[in-house]
């Protein structure tokens, strides 16, 4: 069994995560760590898990007792963490913040669709982001296969989730119902990676990203629409999309339009391709907390201890 910690289980993606590790076959729940919430039952402040575990929080940690490590604290934090404390040799470690996603220290990007190799063999795991998960799965054939054109237009759309717990003004219920807004346009933090994984498969290119992100009134999933400029025909975007996807286990190219009835609560990223004249449009939905978040840290695990990728990751979703 792999033994398994947690710190900063309080979260949304923490809350996720729990609920996948609990039920996985090949996991050992070792601790979950949360300095505020020390002594309650895990189902006291995610209580989805009521039935599944009478786990506690716990406020003390032994890294020498554990195969792997997951961070699921606010982005920084991970950072502070190292500087506090210092990781076995051993020791695996899965970072659900943005703090190395620059593949600083020795981590590697863990998008498995682009360099699951390197993730077979690496020690230390910097989790994508959400939004970054969901257009980079639109644009990953087109960068390998260097069709990248000069300007990609993206308009994403995400739930209330995607806020994390702590509530904020725009983040409460009153305010995110029945409403919408877009926020960070064009400088959202999710584009450094977005270009830099890009610009590894197309190394030419030097165009721009045009992302728009949005707050939907929803709570969990990202849709995200991508347009570019293109010569292919239908079929060939077809074709060069399933071939890029053969051996991905979660990532599938669909023949009708997608919606996110289709992913939400699920591991799956769907793509929809459609062509307008000399624009190709790309429709990629996930849901923000399982692939886009605790989802794929636990298909990263699966990857590093040779395990199928999908265990424990065989989630339906819930399509009414």
């Amino acid at each position: 069994m792999i033994k398994v910690g947690i710190i900063g289980g309080a979260g949304y993606t923490a809350g996720e995560l729990i609920r996948l590790l609990v039920n996985h076959p090949e996991v050992e729940l070792a601790f979950v760590h949360s300095s505020s919430n020390a002594g309650a039952k895990l189902c006291e402040v995610h209580s989805g898990l009521l039935g599944d575990t009478e786990m506690r929080f716990c406020d003390s940690f032994d890294l020498k007792t554990i195969d792997v490590l997951f961070l699921c604290s606010a982005h920084g934090k991970s950072r502070e963490f190292w500087s506090e404390n210092e990781r076995p040799a051993s020791l695996k470690v899965i970072d659900l913040a943005q703090d190395f996603r620059d593949e600083s220290e020795g981590y590697v990007y863990g998008l498995p669709e682009m360099q699951r190799s390197r993730i077979e063999g690496a020690k230390l795991i910097a989790n994508p982001g959400c939004f970054a998960t969901a257009i980079q799965l639109a644009l990953l054939p087109l960068a390998a296969a260097h069709l990248l054109p000069e300007e990609v237009q993206v308009n994403a759309i995400t739930g209330s989730t995607g806020a994390g717990v702590k509530p904020g003004a725009t983040t409460h219920f009153s305010w995110r119902n029945s409403n919408i807004s877009v926020y960070k346009a064009f400088t959202h933090q999710h584009l450094i990676e977005i270009c830099r994984d890009l610009k590894t498969l197309q190394p030419d290119f030097s165009g721009k990203i045009n992302f728009v992100p949005m707050r939907g009134d929803f709570a969990r999933g990202i849709f995200a629409s991508v347009c570019v400029d293109s010569a292919m025909s239908l079929e060939e975007a077809v074709e060069l999309y399933r071939n890029y996807y053969a051996g991905a286990a979660f990532t599938y190219v669909s023949d009708s339009p997608v919606d996110l009835k289709q992913v939400v609560n699920t591991n799956k990223c769907v793509i929809s391709l459609e062509k307008h004249e000399g624009k190709l449009l790309i429709c990629s939905v996930i849901d923000n907390l399982l692939k886009g978040a605790s989802g794929q840290a636990v298909q990263n695990m699966n990857i590093i201890f040779g395990l199928d990728e999908k265990t424990g990751l065989k989630l339906k979703a819930s399509a009414f």
